[in-house]
């Protein structure tokens, strides 16, 4: 084991097998607040800041509310360790949904990747840049779709092939102006959180009334 990066909010390991790997996601448990990520024998064990949760809290409410508005069937589980030893990944979004496959999953609460589909969509806030590069790991498990938030923006990308490629709409939420969000966030900040996930159901009624017109 060596260790290469350690920061007040990470610390970042290498040369950790995934029997080791295995064995620190039992040590910690899952009431932990530490989140991780495993590549091909590199660990990062990160510790969220206040403004990382608050970003990863307020997005995720978006995406379901959106859903809501939209009646759209959805599963939110959340940071949900996904892994898979073949592939050598193991990986903890900040939230993580399924839309297209939600029947598939509906009411579960185990999952194997080896027989069962990975989330349809990531959330990844990174409002302190993580050490570890966590699209090769995503691309391994086969999530379809990632949003990321970094320093006041959001930005999509879409898995194709092997790895991700910048979208201009999302593949859940094709008729919504998903990189008008942050703008939204500062907005209506101040409002509280009831006002402010009113609005946006209010956005995105006037978002699909201009898709019908």
């Amino acid at each position: 084991m060596l260790l290469t990066d350690r920061r007040a909010d990470r610390v970042v390991l290498h040369n950790i097998s995934w029997q080791q790997f295995e064995n620190l996601l039992i040590d910690l448990g899952e009431s932990r607040a530490a989140k991780i990520a495993y590549d091909n024998g590199t660990l990062e064990i990160m510790t969220p800041l206040p403004e990382h949760e608050y970003y990863k809290e307020i997005i995720g409410d978006i995406i379901k509310d959106t859903a809501e508005v939209l009646e759209l069937d959805y599963e939110c589980y959340g940071s949900t360790t996904w892994k898979q030893e073949l592939k050598k990944a193991g990986v903890e979004s900040d939230n993580c949904f399924y839309f297209q496959n939600e029947a598939l999953v509906r009411g579960k609460l185990k999952f194997d990747l080896n027989q069962d589909p990975p989330p349809d969509l990531a959330l990844e806030i990174d409002v302190t840049s993580k050490s570890l590069d966590r699209f090769p790991i995503y691309a391994r498990l086969g999530v379809p779709e990632i949003w990321c938030y970094d320093a006041g923006e959001i930005k999509i990308y879409q898995l194709q092939g092997d790895e991700y490629i910048q979208a201009e709409s999302s593949l859940v939420f094709p008729n919504l102006n998903i990189p008008e969000i942050p703008s939204l966030i500062e907005r209506y900040r101040m409002a509280g959180r009831r006002i402010f996930r009113q609005s946006i159901r209010e956005w995105v009624r006037g978002q699909m009334s201009k898709q019908e017109k």
